[in-house]
């Protein structure tokens, strides 16, 4: 099926920006174009990359080097991880289904007399159909493109033509077409930009390293397709919290509170979401919420990524053992080939994934660990929690891990998560925390090294006596 163009709008003024470098929270104040709506930077898993980037709202390939800082001048890049999730697509099938029935109840029941709910009875059209599944929209191929882009002038010695025309820069995909077609439009980033007509960049299918979570037995019966494993969502769903945002969406229709199931909410709130992030459209249905509203169904939503990707279980992080081991591998390899003076044969490495790709080996390697579980009972208490899937996982999101070779012996490695350095967790309190010795890192995660083993992590055990 090929990819549908929709008219993206991806350059907007404002009036005023306020704090737009480094801003994981509310830098923007929130109403200033009416293009995008109150509640857009609590869309979770289903949020622009825009919004968790603010400057590129206004130029959608700015950069800011000034963020890498090296220890010293002598410190050069010698190879470049990055782990991308797909850009913007269309609602799962799943997802489209729920959206089709609230519409219909909408259509059919809702008897409230305000402008936006007359516009979706009289003039929006369900468009959203089931064959779409997951597919990459246009946006999404501009997602990756501009991103091929902006880390092309971010990392200028690595991503670069001489490099990608030498076979230095390697692309590794999951084979969902969301994915496959993402590469192909970071790529075709690359080959614009160069102007590049001669040569195609071959890339690897490998879903043992982008869908590991498929492949991982424990994890898929003792979570994925465990009912109990969330538990905490479902009483969330059931709670006083909820109750008051669907009780809120019922008097806002005019339909009985009985209508609006949890269900039928978070479909409400996709209506929403989709429609700004495929058309940079504020859509009639994001007046079914307001902020406190989407407060709430953003933790409904990070409390499910929590349990069942994320610190809630053990083998959630672990099964991205796998990937764990395959990004170190590449580094240790760039180590190896730069302590003999020899050029680094894998220069950059671009591996498109899943947000299921990139919360496991983020938790696996310990980032945005709060000290407290979100549960069902403390919504109120985690309103100041790190574990937030909007700022986390965008679509387009991206972990970045920069090799550098600072002379003597000095090999330091910087991540970066979605263009912005992050310090590893337990290296935080050191002078270079952004970007520490590679050796400290190796030795933080020692013991994933010398152990996390996939095959023997993800078997199931015949009884929890023999774990």
């Amino acid at each position: 099926m090929p990819i549908t163009s929709w008219n993206v709008v991806l350059i907007i003024n404002f009036t005023t920006v306020v704090g737009v470098f480094g801003c994981l929270t509310n830098s923007l104040f929130p109403n200033e174009d009416p293009n995008i709506p109150a509640i857009a930077k609590y869309f979770c898993t289903k949020g622009r990359y825009e919004e968790v980037n603010p400057h590129l709202i206004r130029d959608i390939l700015s950069v800011n080097t000034s963020i890498l800082q090296p220890p010293s001048d002598q410190c050069r890049q010698i190879h470049l991880t990055a782990i991308i999730r797909h850009g913007t697509r269309y609602p799962t099938t799943k997802n489209v289904k729920k959206m089709q029935s609230f519409y219909k109840l909408v259509r059919s029941s809702a008897t409230a007399k305000r402008n936006w709910l007359r516009e979706i009875q009289t003039q929006w059209r369900m468009w959203y159909t089931e064959d779409m599944d997951g597919r990459l929209v246009q946006k999404g191929v501009d997602d990756l493109r501009y991103l091929a882009i902006r880390l092309s002038k971010l990392f200028p010695s690595m991503i670069s033509e001489e490099n990608l025309r030498g076979g230095r820069v390697k692309f590794i995909t999951s084979s969902k077409h969301r994915c496959v077609n993402s590469t192909l439009s970071f790529k075709a980033g690359l080959t614009e930009l160069w102007d590049i007509r001669d040569t195609e960049f071959d890339h690897a299918v490998n879903d043992a390293l982008m869908r590991f979570f498929d492949r991982c037995t424990r994890f898929l019966q003792e979570v994925d397709n465990n009912p109990s494993a969330a538990t905490e969502v479902d009483k969330f769903k059931q709670g006083p919290e909820m109750r008051r945002v669907q009780q809120k969406i019922a008097d806002r229709l005019g339909v009985p509170y009985s209508l609006i199931t949890d269900d039928m909410a978070e479909a409400a709130f996709y209506m929403c979401a989709y429609e700004f992030a495929i058309k940079t459209v504020n859509s009639p249905w994001c007046q079914l919420f307001d902020e406190v509203d989407a407060q709430v169904m953003e933790y409904s939503i990070d409390l499910k990524q929590f349990w069942k990707r994320g610190y809630g279980y053990d083998i959630n992080s672990k099964s991205s053992c796998i990937l764990f081991h395959d990004v170190f591998s590449r580094l240790d390899q760039a180590v190896a080939e730069n302590k003999l003076d020899q050029q680094v044969t894998e220069a950059v490495t671009v591996q498109v994934g899943h947000a299921e790709t990139l919360l496991p080996l983020l938790t696996l390697l310990g980032f945005f660990k709060d000290d407290d579980i979100p549960t069902s009972t403390n919504y109120a208490s985690q309103a100041r929690r790190s574990f937030r899937t909007s700022h986390m996982l965008p679509y387009a999101a991206n972990l970045l891990l920069v090799l550098y070779d600072c002379g003597g012996g000095d090999l330091r490695l910087q991540p970066l998560l979605n263009e912005k350095p992050v310090a590893f967790p337990g290296l935080n309190d050191e002078p270079a925390a952004s970007m520490p010795l590679y050796r400290d890192v190796r030795e933080r995660y020692r013991d994933l090294l010398d152990g996390c083993d996939f095959e023997t992590e993800c078997q199931l055990f015949k009884n929890p006596s023999d774990a």
